[in-house]
């Protein structure tokens, strides 16, 4: 993301005072979106292969987290605690406008996920009522788990209202990993078992670059089963 900063500086483009500071702000985003409207590009704010080539004057590598920009952003604020970080985490919770409240009280997986995106592609539609995990398998468009999805699950019993939503990171052959907020009081990776993502459970954003639709395995060595996420 630094990269992409300093080549639109280069460029011309005002990112304010915290330049290539690395963060997909507003004001990153809205340059990005000016300069591929002056290359006469498809102004979604993606950094894809066509934005790149007119960005830069060499090959540059992105890497897939770049390339979705939810993913960029949910990393950014990984291992905040809800009590160690209190301030911080409450702070980025609430930086899009608006949140579910205090995360050492409620509930705030979709509250996570709702920050994530509204902050880096600001022009996805969110569902209503976003805090309630649920919710989000009306989100976007269906999709096969992959890298980025959003993955939806049930928690007490497939018909509950109650549940957890996250990020997909990888998998394994009973669990997906997830990076989601509320994991452990925190946001981590986090395994929860497969059987629980609820019935079109796993969703792609609208405004997003398309998914790559790759499995993605991992031994998962280290990470917390959870069957009750808090």
């Amino acid at each position: 993301m630094r990269q992409i900063q300093q080549a639109l500086i280069d460029a011309g483009y005002n990112l304010g005072p915290s330049g290539a500071d690395g963060v997909r702000g507003r004001m990153t985003i809205a340059a990005i979106k000016a300069f591929q409207r002056k290359n006469r590009l498809f102004p979604d704010a993606i950094v894809g292969p066509k934005t790149q080539a007119k960005l830069f004057s060499h090959t540059v590598e992105m890497p897939r987290g770049v390339q979705l920009p939810w993913m960029g952003e949910a990393h950014r604020i990984k291992g905040l605690h809800e009590k160690r970080d209190h301030r911080r985490l409450w702070d980025w919770l609430r930086s899009d406008g608006a949140t579910v409240g205090d995360p050492a009280k409620i509930p705030w997986c979709g509250d996570f996920v709702q920050t994530a995106i509204a902050l880096s592609m600001p022009d996805e539609p969110i569902p209503i009522n976003p805090y309630l995990a649920a919710n989000w398998s009306k989100f976007g468009t269906d999709c096969k788990p992959q890298l980025g999805a959003v993955l939806v699950f049930w928690r007490g019993s497939p018909s509950s209202w109650k549940g957890h939503v996250g990020f997909y990171v990888g998998e394994d052959r009973t669990h997906f990993h997830v990076l989601g907020g509320n994991q452990s009081n925190a946001v981590t990776i986090t395994k929860i078992a497969k059987n629980r993502l609820r019935e079109r459970g796993s969703r792609w954003p609208l405004t997003g670059p398309d998914g790559d639709g790759k499995t993605r395995y991992s031994d998962g060595k280290g990470l917390i089963t959870t069957t009750n996420e808090a």
